[in-house]
């Protein structure tokens, strides 16, 4: 008789698997309130994550310390995190009104706030995603923790190495000069198994002025509360609050955020305009728009890319504020957001725009009542494109009357990993599939690939996978994406959650018209199939400038010309 032949699950099965895991994992840890990252729950984390091993954490499966990865989620989560034993995600709960000053870490756009010496309270307001963001994060954070303990604790973990008691001297004393510091770097590449110019390396990105021994601190402390754990048995304890658990999944933050919105395009007579909506930076349409009548004394070339260079660079404040306030004389509203959605938002009003002000022309035939009015708001995180976008295309409701705007287009512009390419390449899809399921929408967009070509960028046109969040990338699931019949050429994190809110609105609720025009168009941040290529390797530099304004020239134009 035959033996019967056992199927091997693949890498990229056993990474969906993991990733379920994952998923799962923290929602239960959410609907009970509270896990400790070295207990049971904390584990299941810890080992998901390192069979998943997900791009941007590089080694994290290797016994060395992983150092890129260590940087980008450093610059996700707050200033101080790896003193603090306890971390409680909150939902808005008033800490603004205290004497508490938020803390915002530099890559997004979160308050957070140190309440001692032992607790960090971080503000949840984009919802679900937020929320596995940061506990990727966290868990990347307690992997190196481990590692950085397993390699210090000796004799049954009663003593530690020369190298720690060495490195711990350095870091509590009170005066420290350069030599010392290379010592203790010394110590430290031994502790974390890298090069000495590895840690140096990674020593001048982290160093600021106020705080130049920011890396050596950062792994002291992490060291530190894993060695505690391990002998004291005070172990680290991540909480939900009970508001933040109530409020999750509801809205609250969105419908906040689009009532300002209609009442202020109410209150400026434009709800009955031709609305088109765009999700984009707070900078490219703006500039699209009016930089080279703005800047036309300093900018005489109207072809070069360089006045969008020079706009887009700390060097030049005083450019943008001209451009600003040029837009702002030419009948664009500004609205900060306060309804803790951190999505500002820019309304244009064409009928506002004074002679020979704009650099694209709307036909003359068209009535003022009839003539558009462009609304750009700033990227939504993960879910929260569901929850922003659903409520501003519900109506307005006043005193019982409903008034529904009238919507004629909705562009997206954003960025994404590209499969095939580098950064900066475009990719047009033709549908978005959501990572771990088999949901799938399909629409037809209005770019196309012919629209960006002959301009040096690889374009791709194919389906997009809306994944959980960037840093549960893996290579193995791409290449089965990218290789099977799913024709996938990106992945990004919120087309899913826009397209579910505008057909809801469009086939369903009616609340807007059934024909609404959609655009997505992505430019690639990295490359999470080509080792080194991926967001921990960086930013796009001016390398983004060419297919950002690309994008948005070629949304403009479809816009005047319509």
């Amino acid at each position: 008789m035959m033996a019967t032949e056992v199927k091997q699950t693949t890498r990229a099965q056993e990474s969906t698997n993991a990733i379920e895991r994952l998923y799962i994992t923290m929602r239960h840890l959410l609907n009970r309130g509270f896990y400790k990252p070295s207990g049971v729950s904390g584990n299941a984390l810890r080992s998901a994550l390192l069979l998943l091993r997900p791009e941007i954490y590089g080694t994290i499966g290797e016994d060395k310390a992983e150092l890129n990865g260590l940087i980008y989620v450093l610059e996700r989560l707050p200033e101080g995190i790896e003193e603090c034993r306890f971390i409680n995600l909150t939902s808005d709960e008033g800490f603004a009104k205290s004497h508490l000053k938020p803390i915002v870490p530099p890559k997004r756009r979160r308050n957070c706030y140190r309440i001692d010496d032992e607790q960090m309270n971080i503000e949840i307001t984009r919802g679900r995603s937020d929320i596995y963001d940061i506990l990727t994060h966290l868990t990347f954070l307690f992997v190196e923790s481990g590692k950085i303990s397993r390699r210090v604790l000796v004799d049954d973990g009663n003593a530690t190495i020369r190298d720690w008691d060495k490195l711990t001297e350095f870091v509590l004393s009170e005066e420290k000069d350069n030599d010392e510091r290379e010592v203790a770097l010394i110590h430290c590449a031994n502790i974390l198994g890298r090069t000495f110019d590895e840690v140096v390396e990674i020593e001048n990105k982290l160093k600021t002025p106020e705080d130049p021994d920011h890396f050596l601190n950062v792994i002291y402390w992490l060291g530190k509360l894993a060695i505690e754990e391990e002998t004291t048995g005070n172990k680290r304890t991540i909480t939900f609050s009970p508001l933040l658990r109530e409020r999750l999944g509801h809205h609250i933050h969105g419908e906040k955020w689009a009532d300002k919105i209609k009442k202020t395009l109410k209150q400026h007579n434009l709800m009955h305009r031709p609305l088109h909506i765009i999700s984009a930076n707070m900078h490219s349409v703006m500039n699209s728009l009016f930089a080279k009548k703005a800047l036309a004394k300093e900018f005489p070339d109207k072809e070069s890319l360089d006045i969008y260079e020079a706009l887009g660079s700390e060097k030049h404040k005083s450019l943008n504020k001209k451009v600003k306030n040029f837009a702002e004389n030419n009948g664009m509203i500004f609205l900060d957001d306060e309804s803790g959605a951190n999505i500002d938002v820019q309304i244009f009003d064409t009928a506002k725009f004074g002679n020979e002000s704009c650099c694209y022309n709307l036909s003359e035939n068209i009535p003022q009542e009839e003539k558009p009015v462009i609304f750009v708001m700033d990227y939504a995180f993960g879910e929260q494109a569901y929850e922003t976008i659903d409520e501003l295309l519900k109506p307005l409701e006043d005193d019982g009357d409903k008034t529904f705007l009238n919507v004629d287009s909705v562009s997206i512009m954003g960025k994404a990993g590209i499969l095939e390419g580098g950064k900066g390449d475009l990719m047009i899809p033709s549908a978005h599939i959501f990572e771990g399921t088999a949901d799938n929408y399909p629409f037809r967009n209005e770019l196309c690939a012919s629209d960006f070509e002959g301009y040096g960028l690889k374009v791709m046109e194919g389906t997009m996978v809306t994944v959980l969040g960037t840093s549960l990338q893996n290579r193995d699931i791409l290449q089965f994406f990218h290789e099977s019949t799913w024709n996938v050429i990106g992945l990004e994190m919120e087309g899913v959650h826009y397209q579910k809110a505008i057909q809801s609105a469009s086939q369903i609720r009616k609340s807007i018209k059934k024909d609404v025009q959609v655009r997505y168009a992505y430019y690639a941040s990295d490359n999470p199939l080509e080792t080194g290529s991926t967001l921990a390797s960086g930013g796009l530099g001016t390398t983004g400038v060419k297919p950002t304004y690309l994008i948005t020239d070629r949304i403009l134009k479809q816009i005047f010309n319509s």
